[in-house]
């Protein structure tokens, strides 16, 4: 690659001037050299073997290039259960950790009769259908208030260590559950304080399906005890509920902030939601930053992997993307080689074509090649709150 630093500055959506000047500083405060080019370099490793064994070369479109592993994903949906349970039980067996620190279910119902939601039955025996269905079943206006007041008499006291459930809700819960499903993009999602990952139970007729979902419940076992980590981390400090609601709502600096501590390149922001959902501009996605989302995924992917070897293809293409030509505009277009943006845009039909997923992977390969990837993660928990890693 003649230059690294254009090109991925290119992938990035960044002046590669930006890239430069992080280089050097970044290189000076961690003593690392060539972090850019060394990720360049394993980047174009990972595409040529990737089509080598697709049988295709850079030549090939992106569209065919994209078609191609799209190919391997229906394939691998083969290998699956097809049942909710069986995927449940499958995706438990690969992540060791189970457990956590969450709200008691006897103080969750307390508070849930405290502030009774609206056309819902608070059955204390069904505890984690009644909470995952007020994601769907009540207004937004409802949702915030039962949080800003409900979450205010929490103590340290209220919760408890217990194992994480998967829960594949009943059928009955489809119909009003549409306009979720519209908004989330997807029908899994979690309930973080609960230690709850909840399954709308569509139909796994569309191909991909079923490997999505599977994906989404690895991402979420990943995902939830690293925010019971910090539950349990800052329940020790005077100001928990403030500490936990921040987490909760993922709070992200503002731009105006933002742009203040980043302006020097010395500093870093924590992104802990995908920005590119609500606005692919978003002003913070081009300033350096780290996504906890993006290792979640990555640990998901590397679960994935031992199933076998058509899954372990996958485990370290999270980050990898290049530059094919279209067969649209006649010039080149971004190929994405992670799983998730590939297989969103299969179950999407193509009517949208994911990147975010490779870009912010892309920033935390960046960031673990000057401080590596255990120093990365401690810095995340330690400075989540705040929203920025200082690294003078």
């Amino acid at each position: 690659m003649s230059d690294p630093f254009n090109y991925l500055a290119k992938i990035l959506r960044v002046d590669s001037a930006l890239l430069s000047d992080l280089d050097k500083k970044m290189s000076l405060i961690s003593g690392q050299k060539q972090v850019i080019e060394k990720i360049v370099e394993k980047n174009d490793l990972l595409v040529s073997q990737a089509l080598l064994e697709l049988g295709l070369s850079k030549e090939n479109s992106a569209q065919k290039i994209r078609e191609a592993l799209q190919g391997r994903i229906i394939n691998l949906d083969k290998n699956l259960p097809a049942d909710w349970q069986g995927l449940c039980q499958t995706a438990l067996n690969l992540v060791d950790v189970k457990t956590g620190f969450f709200i008691k279910k006897e103080r969750a119902i307390e508070l849930l009769k405290k502030y009774p939601p609206q056309n819902i039955e608070v059955d204390e025996a069904d505890f984690e259908s009644v909470f995952s269905a007020l994601r769907f079943t009540q207004t937004t206006d409802w949702l915030h208030n039962f949080f800003d007041k409900a979450y205010n008499d929490l103590k340290p006291d209220d919760f408890e260590e217990r194992p994480i459930q998967l829960k594949v809700l009943e059928e009955k819960w489809l119909g009003v559950a549409e306009s979720f499903l519209e908004k989330k993009y997807h029908n899994v999602s979690h309930l973080k304080e609960l230690g709850i990952i909840f399954i709308i139970p569509l139909k796994l007729d569309t191909p991909g399906e079923i490997l999505r979902i599977f994906t989404l419940l690895l991402h979420y076992l990943n995902e939830v005890p690293f925010y019971s980590k910090l539950f349990r981390k800052f329940s020790n400090e005077e100001n928990f509920i403030e500490n936990l609601k921040s987490l909760l709502r993922g709070d992200v600096l503002d731009v105006k902030n933002a742009q203040s501590l980043i302006r020097h390149n010395t500093n870093w922001l924590i992104v802990q939601r995908y920005l590119a959902k609500d606005d692919a501009n978003d002003p913070r996605l081009f300033m350096p930053h780290v996504n906890p989302e993006a290792e979640h995924w990555l640990k998901a992917q590397q679960s994935l992997g031992k199933l076998g070897p058509d899954f372990e293809f996958w485990k370290e293409l999270d980050f990898v993307g290049d530059f094919f030509p279209s067969t649209s505009s006649g010039q080149v277009e971004l190929a994405s080689f992670d799983l998730v943006d590939l297989v969103m845009t299969l179950v999407k039909k193509g009517s949208a074509k994911y990147l975010y997923h490779q870009q912010e992977a892309l920033w935390k390969e960046i960031f673990i090649g000057y401080f590596g990837r255990e120093r990365m993660n401690e810095l995340i928990e330690n400075n989540i709150i705040k929203g920025y890693i200082d690294l003078k």
